[in-house]
């Protein structure tokens, strides 16, 4: 069994008495004063995620851009410096190997991809393959910290600590810069949560984990800011209808199932991307829905979704009773003819049937 790594900030979860846990091969906060509560305290004011567990990937020269296009379902050509877009690399058989993030730091030369933390050397090994042009490539996750601080309070928080203007950032841009005299950060306006905020990647050099991580709970300390763990994560992301690579997307669901047509674009030709134009013109069998429950229960991974019949029609793949809304919700695949929106289908739980609805993301 392979040695569990720690972050930057581990002693950092410890001393704040997380209640830790091994995930993704690294030894992780999974909640410190209790999901709900860190959970409301994103919502409502800033929270910060230790996620320096993902893996970031530099792809700088000329075909750079080239290799990105055909290994991801999304058009990075439309990215220009400073932007990013969310994408996913399409297996050859249907299926996603991962979905990620695209960096456009230099148009056509540079760019920056960030992968999921259980992905990373899957998802390494898989570009390398289609690297046919000589690509410069550089795994820099080990070497590279990153903190989410999101929430409707993070941006003025971070504010305080650059000279980068974090107030104005769009939705999926991003800066380089300096923050609390350290060089070469970037702020990325991006997130997990739907709740605003940024994300902060920098090197970890001469204790700039403790000395940022400091800071920001020193400038954050009017707002009320916490620390939060991956279960207050989860619970945020699921309120938002974001996918989780392992859950509710993997090597054997396919981009359009999923809903993800959004980032499959057939402007240009991607891996598998002629099947999934032909999946596109025929329709799929099998849709990613969000639901909500009508009656008293809480869905969870892996049980089974019903029509009032009790035949099987689906199964759930994210589920949770939800802290903002007070009621169970889910993520799930069902036949497409039960996709629509109000459809009534049933949740088996402990051998009965509880009854729920297919409902719009965001859940409200």
């Amino acid at each position: 069994m392979s040695e569990v790594l720690n972050t930057p900030f581990t002693q950092k979860h410890i001393a704040l008495g997380a209640k830790m846990a091994p995930f993704a091969g690294y030894n992780m906060p999974i909640s410190y004063t209790g999901i709900n509560d860190e959970h409301a305290a994103v919502r409502n004011g800033a929270g910060v995620f230790d996620v320096s567990h993902m893996g970031e990937f530099i792809l700088r020269g000329a075909d750079a851009l080239d290799l990105i296009q055909r290994v991801t379902s999304n058009d990075a050509s439309v990215l220009e410096n400073g932007k990013a877009q969310y994408s996913c690399l399409p297996n050859a058989t249907g299926g996603i190997v991962d979905d990620l993030l695209v960096y456009c730091v230099e148009k056509n030369k540079v760019y920056m991809l960030v992968v999921n933390a259980s992905n990373i050397e899957k998802d390494w090994n898989w570009i390398v393959q289609h690297n046919t042009k000589g690509v410069e490539m550089h795994n820099i996750s080990p070497k590279t910290a990153l903190l989410a601080v999101q929430g409707p309070k993070a941006a003025q928080i971070v504010q305080k600590l650059t000279s980068m203007d974090v107030l104005n950032m769009p939705y999926y841009s991003f800066a380089k810069g300096e923050l609390l005299g350290i060089d070469n950060v970037l702020i990325s306006a991006t997130g997990y949560t739907g709740a605003g905020g940024v994300e902060i990647y920098f090197e970890d050099l001469n204790d700039h984990a403790n000395k940022i991580w400091d800071a920001l709970f020193e400038a954050g300390a009017e707002f009320g800011i916490k620390p939060i763990g991956l279960g207050a994560r989860d619970t945020l992301r699921l309120e938002m209808g974001f996918c989780l690579y392992g859950n509710d997307i993997d090597d054997t669901t396919s981009p359009l199932e999923a809903g993800l047509g959004w980032i499959t674009k057939f402007t240009k030709p991607f891996t598998n991307s002629v099947a999934l134009a032909e999946q596109k013109a025929d329709g799929v069998n099998k849709k990613l829905v969000g639901f909500e429950m009508i009656d008293r229960g809480i869905p969870r991974h892996y049980y089974i979704i019903k029509d009032a019949s009790g035949n099987e029609i689906g199964s759930v793949t994210s589920g949770t009773q939800a802290p903002s809304l007070g009621k169970g919700i889910g993520l799930g695949y069902v036949q497409s003819s039960f996709a629509k929106m109000d459809t009534e289908i049933y949740i088996d739980i402990r051998n009965t049937l509880v009854k729920a609805k297919v409902v719009k993301f965001p859940f409200k």
